[in-house]
């Protein structure tokens, strides 16, 4: 490249040259000069419209033929053009496979760029969304998808979670929804049909409510007659008398199930919230500590320490039910003389009621399946406290309806920790609410 830029100046010292070897016979040297620079812009103001003239009208031809430093220009010009059309065949060809594959995908494909505007989708999505080409290209995605649940979680900008909603266009299609970041800041949406599973979960819900229901009445029935026989037990022969108080205490144990069970279907089917009140965390956990206090009878130390000044925004029933089952866990899993405290604290984020013992704690790759129905870690043990299974499941689902989430901490012989960690939205400024009854 060098030499082609010497050869240039050579050719342009050698025009000045020459234009002033020309006119100085006739004391012209300065024009000589002139002239020869006239000729040399000349030169390249025609190389210059050549250049124009092929990038402009015939890009696709090749480019003019020249020598020197142009011909070099012309040249690097047009191997980058042919690798830029290389290039932009093979995205084009890439982007073509992409979109033959998203049709192909039975589930909707939307992309949506920065500002949330539609950009473009797959048939699926006409389909499912009810997304049409000719008038909803460049609309933003509230505008079509307009239930608050949507439009919130779209918000948030927390998409970790699916969110499951009915088709804007067919209420009988559940779809789940589920997006993902990417570039930037744009966002793929994708939408499947979950109408068979979310049918078979609720006929898994009916079922499981329907038999729980039903399983009541006998139920009762068996504990009724027990309790009387019971009372006959002097009279009756001891093989007899040992027989009619395992009865018993396994009708309790399919009472409490049953019982467990019907309000796990109550929390999965029912949406809630309009029994949320204010609730004071100091009140709830004295109860709950009287509760888990008669279930110890002494054996284990239960304490409450109030650690933050807020109240809480939810259902007292519900709240209740799920302290108690932490609790009344503790209890039954911590051992003798074990201490058990009850906590409200403040926490990254909002604040937590914590449920902590420093009993025989629990193997952490139990932890992830703690809050399955059924689930127990040690099953024998389980049984005989009279656990039902259900619990943890209920804890989960009672967190779930309150926006917030159970974090489990433990290690073998270093006790337990559960953790029921809360949002800051859900917390009550107790100093405005007492002046807000005062003034009431």
């Amino acid at each position: 490249m060098g030499r082609l830029w010497r050869r240039e100046f050579w050719r342009l010292a050698i025009l000045v040259v020459v234009g002033g070897i020309l006119g100085w016979p006739f004391s012209l040297s300065t024009i000589g000069i002139i002239l020869g620079l006239a000729i040399a812009l000349i030169f390249h103001l025609r190389q210059l419209h050549a250049m124009y003239d092929w990038l402009t009208h015939r890009p696709q031809q090749e480019p003019p033929t020249a020598s020197g430093l142009w011909g070099e220009l012309f040249d690097r010009l047009y191997r980058y053009q042919k690798g830029q059309r290389i290039t932009q065949r093979r995205l084009r060809s890439t982007l073509q496979r992409i979109q033959e594959s998203s049709e192909a995908m039975r589930d909707s494909v939307v992309m949506l760029d920065r500002h949330g505007d539609l950009e473009w989708w797959n048939s699926a999505a006409e389909r499912m969304l009810g997304l049409k080409a000719a008038l909803d290209r460049g609309q933003h995605i509230t505008n079509l998808l307009r239930d608050p649940r949507f439009v919130s979680y779209f918000n948030a900008r927390d998409y970790r979670e699916p969110l499951s909603l009915p088709s804007p266009i067919d209420e009988n299609m559940m779809l789940q929804f589920q997006i993902t970041l990417y570039g930037d800041d744009e966002r793929l949406l994708m939408a499947r049909d979950i109408t068979r599973l979310h049918r078979l979960e609720q006929i898994r819900r009916d079922f499981v409510a329907n038999v729980s229901h039903e399983l009541r009445t006998p139920l009762t029935v068996l504990t009724g007659y027990l309790e009387t026989y019971s009372d006959m037990a002097d009279m009756l022969p001891p093989r007899l008398g040992r027989g009619i108080e395992q009865m018993q205490g396994q009708t309790q144990r399919m009472q409490h199930l049953v019982e467990d069970l019907l309000l796990l279907s109550r929390l999965e089917n029912d949406q809630g919230g309009s029994d949320h009140v204010h609730l004071d965390p100091a009140s709830l956990l004295s109860a709950v500590q009287r509760d888990a206090q008669a279930l110890s009878n002494g054996r284990q130390t239960i304490e409450v320490s109030i650690e933050d000044s807020h109240g809480l925004w939810g259902s007292e029933k519900e709240i209740h039910s799920a302290l108690s089952n932490l609790a009344f866990n503790a209890v039954r899993y911590a051992g003798d003389d074990a201490h058990i405290q009850l906590r409200w604290r403040s926490c990254q984020g909002g604040a937590c009621l914590e449920v902590e013992d420093d009993g025989e704690g629990i193997d952490p790759r139990h932890i992830p399946r703690l809050t399955e129905r059924f689930y127990r870690v040690d099953k024998g043990r389980s049984t005989a406290t009279g656990g039902t299974g259900l619990g943890l499941a209920i804890v989960k689902h009672v967190l779930l309806r309150h926006e917030a989430r159970l974090d489990i901490s433990s290690q073998l012989g270093a006790g337990a920790t559960f953790r029921c960690v809360f949002p800051a939205k859900r917390l009550v400024d107790e100093a405005a609410n007492d002046a807000h009854v005062n003034q009431a």
